[in-house]
């Protein structure tokens, strides 16, 4: 069997499985919904998206422990501590929303920050390098803003922005479907 049958079994296997994005889609709709009505349901839904983001991430920082060679100490200790903030989000949700609102510009400072210097590390390679530049520079912009702002309008910025981000990642989620089945049905019809 050659490396290409190989990729195409494999292609083949995943594609199968296509219609779960429609329904993680669909999930993310819903959720959206929930944190665009600006009520307790959608501090405690942003909070246990981020408690099971960060149980999640604590998972795989263990499992990429199990795989290394060095340093298997760090990677199990940020392991448990993203678990263990999962753990404490995910029982305390609005509190989790409460604590995101209230550093709500420091987070969005640091993501502008990253995208900066991501923009100048891909310059090489990224013909497009300005765009996150763009963004970065925004971004930084915009987390100054929002730290002068009040707590409340802190907190209805983070439920716009986990609102639109659940509908963007939603459509994400069903653009990946048909992508899926696409690909399925050409690597079916191509063997």
């Amino acid at each position: 069997m050659s490396m290409m049958d190989a990729n195409r079994g494999a292609v083949a296997a995943v594609a199968k499985w296509w219609w779960l994005f429609i329904i993680t889609g669909i999930a993310w709709f819903a959720v959206a919904v929930i944190i665009l009505q600006y009520n307790a349901q959608s501090a405690a839904t942003v909070g246990l998206i981020v408690g099971f983001m960060l149980v999640f991430t604590g998972i795989e920082q263990l499992l990429v422990a199990a795989a290394v060679e060095g340093w298997k100490w760090v990677w199990i200790l940020f392991g448990l501590f993203f678990i263990a903030g999962g753990v404490w989000a995910i029982v305390n949700p609005i509190g989790t929303s409460v604590a995101l609102a209230q550093s709500l510009g420091i987070i969005f400072g640091l993501i502008g920050v990253f995208w900066i210097i991501e923009a100048f590390a891909s310059k090489s390679a990224n013909a497009l390098w300005w765009l996150p530049l763009i963004s970065g520079l925004l971004m930084v912009g915009i987390g100054v803003w929002v730290a002068g702002q009040g707590f409340l309008e802190k907190a209805i910025t983070l439920l716009m922005f986990a609102g639109f981000w659940a509908i963007m990642h939603g459509v994400g989620d069903l653009v990946r479907a048909f992508e899926l089945k696409r690909l399925g049905k050409l690597v079916s019809s191509a063997a």
